[in-house]
């Protein structure tokens, strides 16, 4: 995928994880000290190749980096850090916490950390300044707001963020929790910044028009999702109902794309 960065896809593809979890190995040229971001499922055989993959180029893994909790990312994390006695680190969950802005620095290779809570409330990305990108939930698609964890406005904010790190170069490609590696982060940001624009402005619409209850919402704004990930797009309406109530109650604003 990059010098620095390969991607091995998690054998867990389903409606919410797409083709499958991808577990990033992290590996600066010439080291023997390995990251590998998001484990995944406790899939023994997608961790033994993992491992494979490290060891062949000669080196072990030191290090364990989650993006966040949900179990597709972060299930095998514990396994794996005793089949390699190297040290997990995330925010919360027990874990060594991470904290925004913090480099990471693993034989030779720097990664910054990156707050960017919104799909949930403990999630992160990793900067890769020497490849110029970003490891983020973000990819192909659109993500899921988790509500109660997953807030929209936090969501939002993190967009923000991404949107000025790609327009500064920092990270111009997004490498993604699933899916395929972005070339072009801007404009991935720019389109879930207008689909969450056009999203909100369809959930207004549906409660002007008698929508009462979150899965009424879904009924009338999610009719070009398949039925099978409307669960999902429940917490996605809980959260941007809850945000519209926030805007709306908030003195002296109105509430706005």
């Amino acid at each position: 995928m990059s010098e620095r960065a390969y991607c091995m896809l998690a054998p867990n593809p389903g409606p919410m994880t797409l083709e499958g979890t991808n577990t990033w190995v992290l590996l600066e040229p010439g080291s023997t000290k390995a990251v590998v971001v998001d484990p995944g499922p406790l899939d023994l055989e997608h961790l033994e190749r993992v491992l494979r993959y490290v060891e062949d180029r000669g080196a072990r893994v030191a290090l364990t980096l989650l993006t966040h909790h949900h179990a597709d990312h972060a299930e095998a994390a514990e396994h794996f850090a005793a089949q390699t006695a190297a040290p997990v680190r995330a925010v919360g969950t027990g874990h060594d916490d991470l904290g925004d802005g913090e480099t990471v620095r693993v034989g030779g290779l720097e990664v910054t950390v990156v707050s960017t809570p919104g799909h949930t409330g403990d999630s992160i990305s990793f900067l890769l300044p020497a490849e110029s990108a970003l490891l983020t939930v973000l990819g192909r698609g659109t993500t899921v707001v988790a509500w109660p964890d997953g807030e929209l406005g936090a969501y939002l904010d993190s967009l923000g963020r991404i949107e000025r790190l790609a327009a500064s170069g920092q990270a111009a490609r997004i490498l993604p929790g699933h899916g395929p590696l972005v070339p072009e982060a801007a404009a991935t940001v720019r389109y879930y910044l207008e689909h969450r624009a056009q999203r909100l402005d369809e959930v207004r619409a549906a409660v002007a028009a008698g929508a009462t209850e979150p899965r009424q919402v879904v009924e009338r704004v999610y009719t070009d999702v398949p039925r099978e990930v409307w669960p999902a797009a429940e917490l996605s309406v809980r959260a941007q109902l809850d945000y519209l109530r926030y805007r709306s109650e908030e003195p002296g604003r109105n509430v706005k794309k």
